[in-house]
């Protein structure tokens, strides 16, 4: 019996943020692009400008330095952070990381994200979270993405499943956010399970 052959990506000696990112589809009201250290002082007002969005399920960073770290983990073989940005005026809607990248049998991360309050509700993530995925099952070669959410969290839980995950597991008290340690729900899609999707969206 033939033996399946292991994805790998196209270059082995590039870093997740020197990978060639897809163009987005035809009337796309968004994009994405690796963040850049000229993004620093729009990446911190949408993060204060967005608290009520935000708490208590994520803390994006608020402080210069918090953001040059964001940025140098965002330059390392097993991260990569992604911003959507609106077509039309540039702003950033949305951040996305894609965090542990863990390479040979694995082929496995995990995705975070969070949005501009003043974009939330359009529509907008869910455009660039299939890019985001398109990236990383397509020139990034990976397999399995999961996406851990706080159970209350109810519009990213309806972002994820739109866009395909389906709930494999409970992990309580999984991860310290806010000073408290929180249960989330696991999420997790793979890469057939994302192109199987897409056919179908693209069949109806």
């Amino acid at each position: 019996m033939k033996r399946p052959v292991l994805r790998r990506r196209p270059d082995d000696t590039a870093h997740p943020a020197e990978t060639a990112l897809p163009d987005p589809p035809p009337g796309a009201r968004v994009r994405i692009r690796v963040l850049t250290r000229e993004d620093r002082a729009d990446f911190l007002a949408l993060a204060r400008e967005s608290r009520r969005l935000h708490r208590p399920w994520t803390y994006p960073p608020e402080r210069a330095d918090q953001f040059d770290e964001l940025y140098s983990r965002s330059r390392r073989e097993d991260f990569l952070c992604l911003i959507a940005v609106h077509v039309e005026s540039g702003a950033i809607t949305g951040v996305f990381t894609i965090s542990q990248i863990v390479r040979g049998a694995f082929q496995s991360a995990y995705l975070g994200y969070y949005a501009h309050e003043a974009y939330a509700g359009q529509g907008l993530m869910r455009e660039a979270l299939e890019q985001v995925l398109d990236h990383a099952f397509g020139a990034l070669g990976l397999h399995r993405i999961e996406a851990n959410i706080q159970p209350g969290n109810a519009p990213s839980i309806a972002l994820a499943r739109g866009a395909g995950f389906r709930l494999e597991g409970f992990s309580p008290r999984y991860l310290l956010i806010g000073g408290q340690w929180r249960d989330h729900e696991r999420y997790a899609i793979t890469n057939d399970e994302h192109a199987a999707a897409k056919a179908a969206s693209e069949a109806a």
